[in-house]
């Protein structure tokens, strides 16, 4: 195990497995072929750290890997000098594209005017500049918003853009009936019709496990890699990578009708033992992932049992009900579980009112990252 910006006495870890996290892979990448399995490790690694699990990844096997901006690309290039790196938001407007080509980044282009931004660039180099080409299938975020405007703008620019993948995201794969999967799948059908000679990608993590299998050359996973469910209607057929853990600072019995927290938003039904955790919402944790008197809210770990939160999370601590443990069981620093072997992270999130991926990528610095190798 080696620890890495270890924040001398934080009371929450973050146990981060690597090993764990290069075996997703490998399985992402086995139901992947024959197509290549890339990864995506924008927003820090989805906030266990880019530095640490880039190389794994890479070492598994990613040869490819995904980020969203420009900076996140500097941060991903300076750990994999090897690996071709796409930036998915594109050629950012205040950014010049020399400095993309300076860190070998190759950007996702979706538009005709970053297009021909980006082709005046490789024309004045004099040579071919990586990057992708997006064609908008649905989401209307990024991208062309027609495969006949980027057949026009690849007629007039496409000679030097360097194009060398073509590219579009679902908006609903996690939903295998939706129809707007089969709609998307069509619209790319006819771009790769387009552009037969650009290696297509189309799959995230849950695209991966759709029964058209929409690989086809480059599937691109990101939360599956980190241990998130990629088929919410079905178990998860991937293993958790990291785990959180909070210490108990004190422990106190409440008597039936008295609150907790802030705007007394639950009340004890019953002479109540209440434990207090070392971490709030300043820490990610969603504010509404205690119960109230009018919702339930999510649940930890405690001795390796269920007990549910109560009360508002608040910036620095939090609550959990633990009366139905034995009273010699919940000690002062003890460690609280909430998310990990025993509550998957999903489960953790929905019950918190909120997804998966926003836990993930809103862990705060004042946690413990210990890697394990």
């Amino acid at each position: 195990m080696n620890c890495l910006e270890a924040q001398p006495g934080a009371p929450g870890r973050l146990a981060i497995d690597l090993g764990v996290l290069a075996d997703n892979w490998r399985e992402l990448a086995r139901r992947s072929a024959p197509g290549r399995c890339a990864a995506v490790v924008k927003a820090n690694a989805y906030g266990i750290g880019v530095s640490e699990a880039a190389p794994a990844l890479f070492a598994a096997g990613a040869r490819v890997v995904f980020v969203a901006h420009l900076s996140e690309g500097f941060a991903a290039r300076r750990v994999l000098p090897a690996a071709r790196i796409y930036v998915l938001n594109g050629l950012e407007s205040g950014a010049a594209p020399d400095v993309y080509a300076a860190h070998q980044l190759a950007p996702v282009i979706g538009s005709e005017a970053e297009l021909e931004r980006w082709s005046a660039f490789a024309a004045r180099r004099g040579r071919l500049a990586p990057c992708a080409l997006h064609l908008d299938t649905g989401m209307n975020r990024l991208g062309f918003d027609s495969l006949a405007k980027l057949k026009t703008a690849m007629e007039a620019h496409g000679s030097s853009c360097g194009a060398d993948l073509l590219m579009s995201h679902f908006v609903s794969s996690e939903i295998p009936g939706d129809p707007l999967n089969r709609k998307q799948i069509e619209l790319f059908a006819a771009a790769r019709t387009a552009f037969p000679h650009l290696p297509a990608s189309l799959a995230n993590s849950s695209g991966i496990f759709l029964p058209s299998r929409p690989v086809y050359d480059l599937a691109r996973p990101g939360y599956a890699l980190y241990g998130g469910n990629p088929t919410p209607s079905l178990p998860n057929p991937m293993r958790p990578v990291v785990t959180l853990t909070v210490a108990i600072q004190q422990t106190r019995w409440v008597e039936a009708g008295a609150t907790c927290s802030y705007n007394a938003q639950w009340t004890a039904k019953r002479r109540t033992r209440l434990a207090t955790l070392l971490v709030g919402y300043a820490d990610g944790l969603p504010r509404g992932a205690g119960a109230t008197d009018s919702r339930p809210g999510t649940e930890v770990a405690v001795g390796g049992r269920r007990c549910p939160l109560v009360g508002r999370v608040s910036m620095d601590l939090t609550m959990v009900d633990v009366t139905d443990l034995p009273e010699d069981a919940v000690r002062v620093g003890d460690q609280v579980e909430f998310f990990g072997p025993t509550i998957p992270l999903d489960d953790f999130a929905a019950r918190s009112g909120t997804i998966g991926y926003r836990v993930l990528t809103s862990l705060g610095p004042r946690y413990r990252r210990d890697y394990v190798r």
